[in-house]
């Protein structure tokens, strides 16, 4: 049996082959504007599965940069009032030299140390109260203004400040102020005020040198336990970065398309659509002898 191909058959052929073209151009024309491979999750089901599943990867990775960051800044600021401590602690012990030499001084050289010394108390209580972000930086998570007070007592909770690095790894970020600074009677403060008024009553202050000593000896070592928690964040950064670096690569080649690619693609679809346009308007032609058979 011979089928007879009718011109309403050429049209609905020509016109499927025409929508088909068109679609592929329109496909490929919203890959190159959007430059997106997925655009909704049925273009691709695995695909999408693995897009959601780095960019959770992304979201922890980028948390982990602020987390950074943020510990990063803790500890320089504890690491800056530990140097300056150490500084004054420094300068502290050399006037105690000086005022040790109690034949050598007069009453007016001793008021002058003594008067540098309350000096040097009030920078060292502004060290041991230093702030980051509103918080002390020595207190702990405590939510007190000051790490200490007037009376030279510590107001820090004993729980240290963290950070998480990764999925695995935390870091303390601030510093034990009470190990540093001593509290109440014992504190550096205190021993401050105590070689004041030995200076003024005239009582040897050699004798304090030894806890000056101690002191320095506690703040030089808080200092490199901070030096430490400090290059083991600085070491989290740069893994956190690369571990960045690799995932984006990763979320690239999953939803991003090849420009060039897709512009080659493009080129392509708008070839063969004109050319079926063009096949169509030969082949639908009409002509009288159409009419007559």
């Amino acid at each position: 049996m011979v089928n007879r191909v009718t011109s309403q058959t050429m049209m609905a052929t020509s016109q499927r082959n025409l929508q088909s073209s068109a679609a592929q151009l329109a496909r490929v024309q919203a890959l190159a504007s959007g430059q997106q491979k997925i655009s909704k999750p049925s273009d691709d089901p695995s695909g999408t599965a693995d897009s959601l599943r780095v960019r959770v990867d992304q979201a922890a990775t980028a948390q982990y940069g602020r987390n950074i960051d943020d510990g990063n800044s803790w500890l320089t600021t504890v690491d800056a009032a530990l140097s300056s401590t150490t500084d004054i602690l420094r300068r502290v012990r050399d006037l105690t030299v000086q005022g040790a030499n109690d034949g050598a001084l007069s009453p007016a050289a001793k008021e002058a140390i003594a008067k540098e010394l309350e000096g040097l108390k009030t920078d060292l209580l502004g060290q041991a109260n230093a702030k980051y972000a509103g918080r002390t930086v020595f207190a702990g998570t405590s939510d007190a203004g000051v790490a200490f007070d007037s009376s030279y007592a510590f107001t820090g909770t004993g729980t240290p400040v963290t950070r998480r690095l990764d999925g695995s790894t935390t870091v303390r970020v601030d510093a034990d102020g009470a190990a540093v600074f001593g509290t109440g009677p014992g504190s550096v403060f205190a021993l401050v005020d105590n070689i004041v008024a030995d200076l003024r009553s005239g009582v040897n202050v050699g004798p304090q040198l030894a806890t000056i000593d101690t002191h320095m000896t506690a703040a030089l070592s808080q200092q490199s336990a901070v030096g430490a928690n400090q290059a083991q964040v600085n070491k989290a950064e740069a893994s956190n970065l690369q571990q960045s670096n690799a995932l984006e690569a990763q979320r690239s080649s999953i939803e991003d398309v090849d420009l060039s690619q897709v512009v080659l693609q493009l080129k392509q679809q708008e070839v063969t659509y004109q050319s079926a346009l063009a096949i169509t308007s030969r082949t639908l032609q009409p002509t009288l002898m159409d009419f007559l058979r």
